[in-house]
């Protein structure tokens, strides 16, 4: 009885990833971007956590990865999806796009698409034991709930329209499937050599972070002065998550095609 519950542990975990996922999906239909962020946000710890079970239990199982992989086509792919879906009815549209109005907000479950495809490729991708090839979906989604709560009187203003906002969406749907090498964050030793990049990464990430936190100190106690840049987490999240992508690049793989 103790190792059927134990077996089960895992499976429990994803699903939680599921059920915060759908949560989340909610959240964004009716635009509640800040519920929809911190559920996506807690979605991603359950996915963190059902495959550390997992190995450490010693309890992995083909249902498990195929679980885990329906649960983050949920909450890494429809979720960010319904945030998009709602910020579309929200974005200004110029003259040439309005007789797509209707349309547009429907393009948005393009990046499910994208983000199913994304999993279904790394499934069976030997090449992504201990990186990745493409934007990790996790990753796709912060950067996209961080951008939308962080940045959303931006994103809803006549500087921002609907046209950037589909080719931005497009650019994001062509990096989770783009033969381009991402770093994870997977450590098997603490060499510099081996781990080179990661370590770049997370050096130059805390003094990000201190000089944000810093900024935002400064301008809850100055708003006059910050009036137009008022740093949050958010913002810290979409900057940390940009740079990721923008160093991924120069990690090394030796065998970038199949």
């Amino acid at each position: 009885m103790a190792n059927i519950i134990i077996r089960q542990i895992p499976n429990s975990i994803t699903c939680c990833n599921l059920i915060s996922g759908c949560m989340a999906t909610g959240a964004a239909f009716y635009g509640n971007y800040s519920w929809a962020f911190l559920l996506i946000v807690i979605g991603a710890v359950f996915d963190f956590f059902d495959g550390m079970s997992a190995r450490v239990l010693k309890v992995s199982s083909p249902i498990g990865k195929e679980l885990d992989s329906l649960a983050d086509v949920v909450t890494f792919g429809v979720a960010p999806s319904a945030m998009i879906f709602h910020l579309f009815h929200r974005v200004v549209y110029p003259d040439f796009m309005e007789p797509l109005r209707d349309v547009m907000p429907y393009t948005a479950f393009l990046m499910a698409a994208f983000s199913a495809l994304r999993l279904a490729k790394f499934n069976i991708d030997t090449r992504q034991t201990s990186s990745f090839i493409g934007v990790p979906t996790p990753a796709n989604t912060l950067f996209w709930a961080s951008l939308i709560v962080g940045n959303y009187g931006f994103l809803v203003s006549e500087k921002f329209n609907a046209f950037f906002l589909f080719m931005f969406m497009l650019l994001s749907c062509f990096l989770l499937v783009a033969e381009i090498p991402m770093f994870a964050l997977k450590f098997k030793n603490l060499s510099w050599q081996d781990n080179k990049i990661k370590f770049i990464f997370i050096l130059t990430c805390i003094p990000m972070i201190i000089f944000l936190s810093g900024v935002q100190l400064f301008c809850s106690h100055h708003r006059m002065v910050c009036h137009s840049f008022r740093p949050d987490f958010a913002t810290e999240n979409t900057l940390i998550l940009a740079w990721f992508l923008f160093i991924s690049p120069a990690t090394k793989h030796k065998k970038l095609y199949l």
